[in-house]
Parts: structure tokens; sequence; C-alpha cells
């Protein structure tokens, strides 16, 4: 099985479980993946995951009335964030 289908399923069904509308998984699901890749190489491969969810707490925090919609372009703001310090961050030598 294709693993992009499998992750596209998946997150059709976690998406629907959580009450997440679809439009909002489809607009922050490449940058986040991104994200997730480029932590995952840059600092270091347990740190992916993680910084996801940090950037999924942040944009929750950040938007305390439920909408959705609000709340993925904090998503999106957050992984600009968050790109920008793994350009500039220095494994230790």
């Amino acid at each position: 099985m294709d693993p992009m289908a499998e992750m596209d399923r998946w997150l059709g069904v976690l998406g629907s479980e959580l009450g997440l509308p679809d439009e909002v998984l489809a607009q922050v699901k490449e940058p986040l993946l991104g994200l997730v890749r480029d932590v995952a190489h840059g600092v270091a491969r347990p740190a992916g995951a993680m910084s996801g969810f940090l950037v999924g707490l942040a944009a929750g925090l950040a938007t305390p009335d439920g909408d959705a919609a609000k709340a993925a372009q904090e998503v999106l703001a957050q992984i600009e964030r968050v790109d920008a310090l793994v350009a500039r961050w220095v494994p230790p030598s």
C-alpha cells in the first residue's frame, strides 16, 4: 500500500474523529510535514514529532475561541517560526 495514501486515509478518519474540517487539514498538511522533516533532519529525528505537537499546541493556545480556520493560520505562522529556528540551529560539535 502507498504510505502517503494510507496517511491521507488515516488523517481523514482522525480529523473526522477530532471534529476538524477537511479544509483545515488540507491547508496545513504539506507545511507541517515539511516542518517535521526539516526538524528531524536538521536537529534530531525524535524532535520532529514533538515539534509538530508543540506547533499545534501553540496554535491552539493562541486561538482559544475554537475557530479551526484561525488555528490553521496560527499553525502556519508557528511553522514559519520553527523553520527560522531550524535554519539557525547549530548542532553540538
